[in-house]
């Protein structure tokens, strides 16, 4: 087996970039590295396709187009990040070159839209939120998570519009000033979807489950 039908064997495309950091939806989605995609349009399993710029191939044509390597060396990375066994040849062991570094506008770029992405998602859950958890004339105390996203939207909808619209040392500084902010709300979102599918298996196993639990798992699994 070649080096090429190695690497195709042991690795998808969904896999590599779950590695590299992208976030990923659960249908499979992304924000595409590849142009300026400000909702996710690129779809990742074995292969990769994006339906904003076109941009196709398996997971070695993603590593290089990720790095600006040709197809040898992108499949020699992957061999060497994932501990793939494969017997180098005398050409790979002297063509392999070092692995090109990310500039800092690269590192700032990748940030920026992570960060709108996280921002993104948030937004949408808090809007779900306050339609889901609207309380009743009659309520005495209102769901936490109606009063967050009372709270929440028009800060993030600040941010967001920041990130669009505003000059780059506007954007570069708030990402200075919120980005672990925003990396900490990635992880409670994450948190949030896993204990949503928890609750979506039991109620599918518990006809008996409140309505109020079958809405709480609704509010994570759309996203």
């Amino acid at each position: 087996m070649n080096l090429f039908e190695t690497v195709k064997r042991r690795l998808t495309t969904r896999q590599v970039a779950e590695h590299y950091g992208f976030t990923i939806s659960r249908n499979g989605m992304l924000a595409c590295p590849f142009h300026n995609d400000r909702t996710p349009s690129m779809k990742v399993d074995k292969r990769f396709h994006c339906f904003g710029c076109g941009a196709d191939g398996d997971v070695i044509d993603f590593v290089g187009r990720l790095y600006g390597l040709d197809a040898r060396h992108a499949a020699l990375k992957l061999v060497e990040e994932f501990q793939i066994p494969y017997e180098h040849d005398n050409k790979d062991r002297k063509t392999t070159p070092p692995v090109r570094q990310k500039t800092q506008a690269q590192a700032y770029r990748e940030l920026e839209q992570r960060c709108y992405r996280v921002l993104s998602d948030y937004q949408d859950l808090l809007r779900r939120w306050e339609m889901i958890y609207r309380p009743n004339p009659e309520a005495t105390e209102w769901d936490p998570r109606f009063v967050e996203a009372v709270q929440q939207k028009d800060y993030i909808e600040h941010l967001l519009e920041t990130l669009l619209q505003d000059p780059i040392e506007i954007r570069a500084e708030l990402l200075r000033d919120h980005g672990k902010e925003v990396l900490a709300l990635e992880r409670r979102l994450s948190e949030l979807g896993s204990a949503a599918e928890r609750d979506a298996a039991d109620a599918v196993g518990d006809p008996a489950l409140s309505d109020d639990r079958g809405c709480d798992a609704a509010a994570g699994t759309d996203r």
